[in-house]
């Protein structure tokens, strides 16, 4: 997907495990926030995701954008929808 070399995936495998846990841990929010039903904690989640989203658009691949931001923000939308 970010059309990486051999090399440089191996030589970034540190960093690569750091967005792995990131990841998780914000799954594990989004995944609390559905069965505790908090609202507030989903939405945090959810900003956290886009807000990352963002990020990686600007400083790695525009295609972050589209495979991270916006499914959050959908979400987001759908949540505030059916609240």
């Amino acid at each position: 997907m970010f059309n990486l070399t051999p090399e440089f995936a191996a030589a970034s495998k540190a960093l690569a495990q750091n967005q792995g846990l990131y990841n998780g841990f914000l799954a594990a929010g989004l995944i609390w926030s559905l069965l505790a039903e908090k609202l507030d904690v989903r939405l945090f989640f959810l900003g956290c995701v886009i807000v990352a989203g963002i990020f990686g658009a600007v400083t790695v691949s525009p295609t972050i954008l589209l495979v991270q931001a916006v499914p959050a923000a959908l979400a987001l939308a759908f949540t505030l929808f059916l609240r």
